[in-house]
């Protein structure tokens, strides 16, 4: 019999190597899941949106940066939280809601991101162009082969989960380094954070849809399913992911918007034809142009492989085999980088159709998850949501509905 006075915690209280192994197993799962989603967003288009922006507002855009960034997090947790604990994807919520419904969201998804790889490819071949002198149509070939590498590797997932990590950080450091070099305005951008000198909407919402629309919102939170991290005793290792990976988002924006602002501020004038590029030279020289195409060939090789998996994770059922789903994923990399090197690029009014389908997408696949939140606690296993949560996800998402309007507008011009 143990002495009652003893201070030995007993073997009971000693974590063991399995529980260790589960938890350090869950903390890197859930890092490579919020750097999925982080990195997914932070593609070509990000850049060149964050960019145009800068040009156009100067201080005054780092007001829409943070309520885009606040907007995203407020969505972002019930999106996660809900295919977390159900432990089920969006697609199989929603048909679950309206029988059918999930494979509609699946078929708009499918197509924005089929569309949108072959401009993740494009941009790849662009910054190993800028980095290497390479031909775009090679260097996007290549890259595209170093995607499927990484899919059809032994450990695929532990593969994915690292090199998102390691390109989301070299992204950050290399613009936090131009960012540095270009001595932006810092204090005025500050103010204007809170007090903006104007407000343009279109920017909120444009920075809203490239961070959380289409495949991104969805990336990570398939991601922790895929490696096991659901149900109501992971909650907080979800909440804390898929903040974390808005966050990380939003840092990436704020240090290139001031690497851009420095050059920007100083009354230097962009080329046209490549407004970021020419950036990253002003502020850098040939060394700058260099970290550029490092900066837009990482961007771009993490979208593919955040669209794609997360493509092929909503047009399949979880009951599809692994080994089916990496090979849909190869063939799915395969298809948008032909018609890349056939074309050269995504055709613009393709482009235009596919950010209508994310548009539409957007506030169809949150509207389920909030529906599944506020009226089906069946298949949340009984958990009591926060409704808290629920009311601000709800706010945030009528922000959805007007860009879905503005989404659909374009499409509808090239018919008029």
């Amino acid at each position: 019999m143990s002495d009652p006075r003893s201070t030995d915690p007993g073997p009971s209280e000693t974590p063991s190597p399995v529980a260790s192994t589960m938890r350090a197993g869950t903390r890197s799962t859930l890092v490579g899941a919020m750097f999925l989603m982080a990195t997914s967003a932070i593609g070509p288009g990000f850049i060149t949106q964050t960019t145009s922006f800068t040009v156009q507002l100067g201080v005054a855009f780092s007001f829409a940066i943070l309520v885009s960034i606040l907007v995203d997090i407020a969505l972002q947790l019930n999106v996660w939280r809900v295919i977390g604990v159900s432990g089920r994807r969006a697609q199989e919520l929603g048909n679950l809601v309206l029988p059918g419904l999930g494979w509609v969201m699946a078929a708009l998804l499918g197509i924005g991101g089929l569309v949108f790889n072959v401009g993740n490819v494009s941009g790849a071949g662009l910054g190993l162009d800028a980095l290497l002198g390479l031909d775009p149509r090679i260097g996007g070939a290549l890259s595209a082969l170093v995607a499927i590498g990484i899919f059809v590797s032994r450990r695929a997932g532990v593969a994915m989960d690292r090199i998102v990590v390691v390109l989301g950080l070299v992204m950050i450091l290399l613009t936090l380094y131009v960012a540095i070099v270009s001595q932006p305005p810092v204090g005025r951008a500050l103010v204007n954070a809170v007090l903006p000198e104007q407000v343009s909407i279109l920017a909120i919402t444009t920075l809203i849809g490239g961070t959380i629309g289409g495949y991104i919102v969805y990336a990570g939170a398939h991601r922790l399913l895929d490696s096991g991290v659901t149900g109501e005793e992971n909650v907080r290792a979800i909440t804390r992911g898929s903040v974390t990976g808005i966050i990380i988002t939003g840092v990436m924006r704020v240090v290139l918007f001031l690497a851009i602002l420095g050059v920007v501020s100083t009354g230097a004038q962009l080329d046209p034809a490549s407004q970021a590029a020419s950036a990253f030279q002003a502020a850098a020289g040939e060394v700058g142009l260099r970290v550029f195409g490092v900066v837009l060939w990482a961007a771009a090789i993490t979208s593919v492989i955040g669209a794609s998996y997360t493509t092929v994770s909503f047009v399949t059922k979880s009951t599809v085999s692994q080994r089916t789903r990496t090979w849909l994923v190869v063939g799915f990399i395969a298809v948008t980088t032909l018609v890349y090197v056939l074309i050269g690029t995504a055709p613009s009014t393709l482009l235009v159709f596919a950010g209508a389908f994310n548009g539409i997408l957007l506030p169809v696949g949150i509207g389920v998850l909030l529906f599944v939140g506020w009226f089906r606690r069946d298949l949340l296993g009984g958990y009591r949501y926060p409704r808290w949560l629920l009311v601000v996800g709800s706010v945030a998402w009528l922000l959805t509905l007007y860009l879905a309007v503005n989404s659909v507008r374009p499409a509808i011009a090239l018919f008029s």
